[in-house]
């Protein structure tokens, strides 16, 4: 019962993509912000952008585009598929005007939209980079968000150069990651 248990925690956190502290632990966003590097109203803004960026992009194209939105520090990343260049770069400028939104990372490729297979693999890495994560020692979990698209995995956070070199490693050598793009915020 106990590997069972242990399975449906990798796999839920993986679908969780970032929420890996909150199910592992069991607590509430409360302690999750005191464990996070960024003010609480960082916190909040990022909470913000990623919902209103969302909320804009589900109105504009519903149902034909697989887009993520994700923020750390009002750095954001957007993932996934669009049909084409064009609606590539326009996604890129609705969520460049979303309020609070300091930089953008704009990743979405030009394909068809991935399969719940594609998907869930890449749910797999996710939680398979976290759990080397809390496994080794020169990492803060709780600092760095991985997110997974096609394979490629997106590391972000606020960090040492240190973390993020031994984050990178951990990331590289896991397997199923074909490429790790690093869009870390450094604080030294």
């Amino acid at each position: 019962m106990r590997m069972v248990s242990l399975l449906l925690l990798v796999f839920v956190s993986g679908a969780l993509q970032g929420c890996f502290p909150v199910v592992a632990a069991g607590v509430g966003t409360g302690i999750m912000m005191a464990q996070d590097r960024r003010t609480s109203g960082a916190y909040i803004e990022d909470e913000a952008i990623e919902d209103k960026a969302a909320g804009i992009i589900d109105k504009q194209y519903k149902n034909t585009v697989h887009v993520n939105i994700t923020s750390i520090n009002r750095n954001v990343l957007i993932s996934g598929e669009v049909p084409s260049e064009a609606a590539k770069t326009e996604i890129g400028k609705l969520v460049s005007g979303v309020e609070n939104v300091r930089n953008l990372n704009n990743e979405l490729i030009v394909s068809g939209l991935s399969s719940l297979t594609s998907r869930g693999s890449d749910s797999l890495i996710t939680s398979d980079v976290k759990l080397r994560f809390v496994n080794d020692k020169r990492i803060n979990a709780d600092h760095i968000k991985v997110v997974t698209e096609n394979s490629t995995v997106f590391l972000m956070g606020i960090v040492k150069r240190a973390e993020a070199d031994a984050a990178t490693e951990v990331t590289s050598t896991t397997g199923g990651v074909q490429r790790v793009v690093k869009l870390f915020e450094y604080l030294d």
